[in-house]
């Protein structure tokens, strides 16, 4: 583990101009203050920045506004983007009163998340694995005022780009409609962008497994890192999303991890892999139903029980339910299986049973890391202490089965507003220990019920579609 002065060592080795704090609000964005290298010293670890945080959605009001930014010397790393050199640490919120992480800050959540595991003596670690997926485009540009609205995508890898004459040509190679899983180049063009996030990855000390193309055909891309405990996940999950965006960016091109920012094609997911240990022993492996333990049977019935409540946090836009329709391939069934994708619940085959988990398929890359990875352990957690049974497992294919099997499984929410009123009543699983409180829970579905009442008071172009002749 790294200490201040393993910090400042490596300032002073790099020869480091400014020092980058880094922290995550509400809606899961990663925000920043720098300062001048000179003005960090052993003593910054302890007493922290000040910054205001009455300027953050979502948080306290200006009567109450002072935060601390409290670095954690295990997170810094080199800006490989940045001129300047500069060296990012990853922080915690605190209050200035106590010194306790603040009620609201996601990442000190996380951290009382960790700690309720341990105190629980259920377990004393939790491992999350994600998997976002993300769309590289060319540009975008939108417009929404009274005049009216419009979004235009522009890729030269997408089906729509065959007729355009490009300055150098029309290269012509390019995947079909859900075709992007996966040829070689040049049909994928992103093959070296995706070779350079991966390498800058590793470089920030996050370990990449695998990258590839995804199913949708503009653009849309996955990169595999290695899983870790539940807050050094989470922070890889930002360094990620750093990444990707300014390599984009550094290519002339836009990343975004909208869930479903084409229509007609696939939606972004992050699947999340995860598994409980104590004392070095993994508790999901067993010789129930694909090698899980009941514990690992009792901690899936927690997801399925709390899956309408998780949707809030774990699919936090109005867009992620353009991504969670039935019967477009998408994990709205919640149920479990260890061969079928389409359930909501994956076991994913391993030949050791020491990797032995379990795979949650409807939660998307909008998803603040934090409170996303916090919130399905409090479920999962919930179901174990409660025995809750997640029933028999789907091995059918849950796309196509007969109305009257369809309609008796359950399934996610279909709105961000009906996610936000199952977490209003079911929240009880999440306040244990004081992971989450109801203050910030309130606070949460209030910024959220914001995003919904401006997507339901605007005018879509659709509307104009079915509905200005009648």
């Amino acid at each position: 583990m790294a200490t201040p002065k393993d910090v400042l060592k490596m300032i002073a080795d790099n020869e480091v101009k400014f020092v980058d704090y880094r922290f995550t609000d509400t809606r899961g964005k990663e925000q920043h203050v720098s300062v001048p290298s000179h003005t960090v010293d052993e003593d910054k670890f302890e007493t922290g920045h000040a910054f205001d945080g009455s300027s953050i959605a979502g948080w306290k009001g200006i009567e109450a506004s002072d935060m601390l930014l409290i670095p954690e010397p295990s997170t810094a790393r080199m800006d490989p983007f940045r001129e300047e050199s500069t060296l990012i640490m990853t922080c915690d919120v605190v209050e200035p009163s106590d010194m306790k992480g603040y009620d609201r800050d996601p990442r000190s959540l996380a951290k009382r998340a960790e700690a309720y595991l341990k105190s629980s003596g259920l377990g004393d670690t939790a491992y999350f694995g994600p998997e976002p997926e993300f769309f590289v485009f060319d540009g975008v540009t939108w417009n929404i005022d009274m005049s009216g609205c419009f979004v235009k995508i522009k890729s030269e890898e997408a089906s729509w780009s065959t007729g355009i004459d490009y300055d150098g040509g029309n290269l012509a190679h390019r995947p079909s409609v859900k075709g992007g899983y996966f040829p070689v180049p040049p049909t994928d063009s992103f093959q070296d962008l995706r070779s350079e996030m991966c390498l800058l990855l590793e470089q920030q000390g996050v370990p990449v497994e695998v990258h590839h193309h995804e199913v949708a055909g503009p653009g849309q891309l996955e990169i595999g890192t290695k899983f870790a405990t539940l807050v050094q996940r989470a922070d890889w999950n930002q360094i990620m999303k750093y990444t990707i965006w300014n390599v984009a960016a550094a290519y002339g091109k836009t990343a975004t991890f909208m869930p479903k920012p084409v229509v007609g094609d696939n939606g972004s997911g992050m699947h999340v892999h995860q598994s409980i240990w104590k004392d070095g022993q993994n508790l999901f492996a067993g010789n129930g139903y694909a090698g899980l333990s009941e514990f690992a049977l009792y901690y899936i019935g927690g997801i399925i029980k709390h899956a309408r409540a998780l949707n809030a946090i774990t699919n936090p836009g109005t867009n992620s339910y353009k991504r969670l329709v039935p019967h477009f391939e998408a994990p709205v069934k919640l149920a479990y299986s260890a061969r079928n994708r389409s359930a909501s619940i994956r076991i994913p085959y391993v030949a050791n049973p020491k990797g032995r988990r379990i795979e949650t398929r409807f939660p998307d890359p909008l998803a603040n890391p934090y409170l996303a990875f916090s919130a399905l352990m409090m479920a999962g957690l919930d179901g174990v202490m409660n025995k809750i049974h997640p029933g028999d497992p789907a091995d059918k294919n849950l796309y196509d089965l007969p109305p009257e099997e369809d309609a008796k499984i359950p399934t996610v929410c279909s709105s961000l507003d009906q996610a936000l009123e199952a977490l209003d009543k079911d929240r009880e699983f999440l306040t244990r220990g004081g992971v989450f409180s109801n203050a910030m829970i309130d606070a949460y579905i209030a910024l959220k019920m914001d995003e919904v009442t401006r997507f339901r008071a605007t005018t879509h172009p659709l509307e104009f579609d079915m509905y200005y002749g009648l």
